[in-house]
């Protein structure tokens, strides 16, 4: 791509907070219409039971009440959501129905919905239902128990097994002799929180036939494909309008049982319907993430270097498998390895049901996961071999000359990817310096002034770009502007203005003449796989990138038209074709010709960003409670766009994964009950927790495989969080011997593990 401007790479202030900041902006909950009837949900008070009565007459006899759908009015057996990423044959028969038929199988699970003339009566109307459940044991726990089956049908509450591998590392750890180790590391469930919860609003056209959804995200056209199949409908009778969207984070935007229930209404009655999820229904309802556990074990020379790797690790996927459900589980195993040379690799995961709330992907969904039992295990393997912990990582880290490098191979659903470029060790090295790491290794286990300080370091690598394609139009407008139309979905990340300044570059105009940037919506384009995986610069931005090229060739020809010339003679230059003679013809005299380009860009090649992220804590030996006291980042993301967006999602990935470590923890009981289920209970990080936080952002390696040489880089930043800090406060506890090695990091479980180990030496001197 030829750039004659320069916005690619300038730190341009985001275009869309002037309207956001001036309470412009558009949420599902601000559109009106007439006639709209507003929805609640009935849910599951038991986490697991069977259904025996939905007595609804109570209900419907209120004033204001409309309907109250169960699963008799929808017909049974109802419909059930498919797996959109990874799907399984297996997996089938745990896929969610839309609502509950004769079972429920977690707390929180749609029953019934009532439609009625405020939110405020659909809600009252909701306490006039009369549920009868017969309550079941609940299935809970690490392990999966087969004494209760969540589908009996299946006879096994493990839902199906994954393993990754390269190399033999069977052979390998047969045939070894030296230094191994294993150890079992957990992460807690916790989840994506975004600012604005789930909403919809559905609206019927009985004349057309059609079907238009307002609130989508993500993936609207997944949904819209989804959605049309349930009610019976053509593709294209089916609008999924995506409207601003107060963040995402991998969770919001999936196809939920609420997306179906809230369109069947609007069709039922033929009258608008919302819905708007309460922070309650947010934290029961939207999916949930991360709760793994991970048996592992490494197998290294006398000289630290890693020969093979192997383990078995459990993925508590909740009630049901939802439409990524699989994606945590894949990725652990895929990316256990990071960025280190690990010849052979053996990892299995199984993913278990459990009557929770069922999980889907949350930013960096299974990397974080897999880099905190990987960097774990790295400093326990280091300590015990008494070799530096840098020097361990220096000496496995994937070089440069060794690119690409194959990941492992994900089986059976037979998932390959490779790192693509970049120089691993370079990012560890600018880590260390801007930390300082050689003075400050002085502090790790000092006891000072009543806190343990320490030290933590971990690398990682970000998997984004997923194809298959994406797709662009661009348009002439009357005044010589251009229009920007996109499949790729806005949930936060500054899209419209990344996808100005590539559109700008690309066809050498000033911003001011990129008319806008219209995202998202079924209606745009025939096409449009949405936001997910890191994917929308890679491959919304290099469809622009075509688009322009097209457009461009088309300006030539309808100048040349004009000008008298071959379109080979004219150039274009700030929105003006010019022919020989320096004869010229301005953009917006070419309008009229209807001038509009599309471009795809197909790709099944990955990129991966890479880094290395240190912390300093000081943990308080009396209460548990953890100071950040710095915290460094260094990433390299091939091409930066906007140096500005992309430090605003580093930093805010970095408090994400730090809220994930020391606060946010969802809690049930031995019932299933949800006990973290309000933002009381369920504590996320604020603006003044941990202020040290400091991100650099390189593009020293560039993707070798797209136009713009650009990586993803929206979710590397939570990666390595975990590991990190718990590194980190595995060195401040040294001397007490606290070992880590399960999330959350919370001061009372900090707390308990250091008076436990203080009497164990105790009882160890008696």
């Amino acid at each position: 791509m030829r750039s004659v401007n320069s916005y690619i790479g300038t730190p341009v202030a985001r275009i869309e907070d002037e309207r956001f900041l001036t309470g412009r902006g558009t949420y599902v909950d601000d559109i009106r219409c007439e006639n709209l009837l507003h929805a609640a949900v009935l849910r599951s008070p038991a986490a697991h039971g069977r259904i025996l009565r939905v007595d609804a007459s109570l209900a419907l006899a209120r004033h204001g009440v409309h309907a109250v759908i169960t699963a008799r009015d929808i017909g049974m057996p109802v419909a059930r959501i498919p797996m959109r990423q990874e799907p399984m044959p297996e997996l089938a028969p745990f896929e969610q129905p839309v609502i509950a038929e004769d079972k429920v199988r977690y707390a929180g699970e749609p029953v019934a919905l009532v439609v009625a003339d405020t939110a405020n009566i659909a809600e009252d109307a909701l306490a006039d239902i009369v549920l009868d459940v017969e309550v079941l044991p609940a299935v809970l726990g690490r392990a999966a128990s087969e004494e209760v089956l969540l589908f009996p049908e299946s006879g096994s509450n493990i839902a199906a097994k994954l393993s990754a591998v390269r190399g033999d590392a069977a052979a390998a750890f047969d045939t070894h002799r030296g230094y191994r180790r294993r150890e079992t590391f957990r992460v807690h469930r916790h989840t994506a929180v975004a600012m604005e919860a789930r909403g919809l609003l559905a609206h019927w056209d009985e004349a057309a036939q059609s079907m238009s959804v307002s609130g989508a995200a993500k993936v609207p056209f997944t949904n819209r494909r989804i959605l049309a199949k349930f009610l019976g409908l053509p593709e294209t009778a089916v609008n999924y309008i995506e409207n601003d969207v107060g963040g995402a984070f991998g969770a919001r935007g999936e196809f939920y049982p609420e997306d179906f229930l809230v369109a069947f209404a609007a069709r039922h009655l033929n009258r608008p319907v919302k819905w708007i999820e309460d922070r309650r229904e947010n934290l029961v309802a939207t999916n949930h993430a991360r709760e793994a556990e991970c048996e592992l074990e490494i197998a290294c020379d006398a000289g630290g270097r890693i020969m093979a790797m192997r383990g078995h690790a459990v993925s508590d996927i909740g009630a049901y498998v939802r439409t990524v459900g699989v994606t945590p589980a894949r990725n652990i195993i895929q990316v256990l390895s990071g960025p280190y040379r690990i010849p052979h690799i053996d990892v299995q995961v199984s993913l278990a049901v459990s009557n929770k709330t069922p999980a889907g992907t949350y930013r960096g969904p299974g990397r974080f996961e897999a880099d905190f039992f990987r960097e774990r295990l790295f400093d326990i393997a280091a300590g015990e071999l008494g070799i530096d912990r840098v020097a361990f990582r220096r000496m496995n880290l994937i070089s440069a000359a060794e690119m690409p490098y194959a990941l492992a191979t994900v089986f059976p659903l037979k998932i390959e990817t490779e790192c693509d470029s970049g120089d691993y060790g370079a990012t560890l090295e600018r880590c260390l310096a801007e930390i300082d790491w050689p003075a400050k290794q002085r502090f790790n286990g000092r006891l000072i002034e009543g806190r343990y300080h320490g030290l933590g370091i971990g690398c990682y690598i970000e998997g984004g770009a997923s194809g298959p394609r994406e797709n662009a139009r661009l348009v002439l407008e009357p005044n010589g502007s251009v229009s920007v139309f996109v499949g790729s979905s806005a949930v936060g990340q500054g899209l419209e203005t990344v996808f100005a300044q590539i559109a700008a570059d690309s066809l050498e105009l000033p911003m001011a003449r990129i008319a806008g940037v219209h995202h998202g919506s079924t209606n745009y384009l025939a096409e449009g796989f949405g936001s997910y995986s890191s994917r929308s610069v890679v491959m919304g931005g290099s469809a622009i990138v075509a688009a322009a090229e097209k457009l461009r060739e088309a300006i030539r020809q309808a100048a040349a038209g004009r000008l008298g010339c071959e379109a080979a003679a004219i150039e274009l230059s700030d929105g003006v074709a010019i022919g020989p003679g320096r004869k010229f013809i301005d953009f917006a005299a070419l309008a009229a010709d209807g001038l509009a380009a599309g471009g795809v860009y197909s790709s099944a090649k990955r990129t991966y960003s890479y880094g290395a992220h240190a912390a300093h804590v000081a943990v308080d030996a009396e209460t548990g409670a953890v100071e950040l006291v710095d915290y460094v980042a260094v990433e390299d993301v091939g091409r930066i766009i906007n140096p500005k967006t992309l430090h605003g999602q580093t930093l805010g990935a970095i408090v994400q994964g730090l809220g994930g470590v020391f606060l946010e923890h969802l809690i049930y009981d031995d019932s299933g009950q949800l006990l973290t289920g309000n933002l009381a209970d369920y504590i996320l990080p604020t603006a003044e927790d941990f202020p040290a936080i400091r991100v650099f952002a390189l593009e020293n390696h560039p993707a070798p495989h797209n136009p713009l040489g650009a990586k993803g880089a929206g979710e590397g930043g939570i990666i390595p969080v975990g590991g990190v800090i718990a590194n980190a406060v595995a060195a401040a506890l040294a001397r007490l011997g606290v070992q880590p090695n399960e999330l959350p990091l919370s001061p009372p479980r900090l707390w308990q593990m250091m008076r436990a180990r203080e009497r164990g030496s105790l009882n160890r001197s008696a």
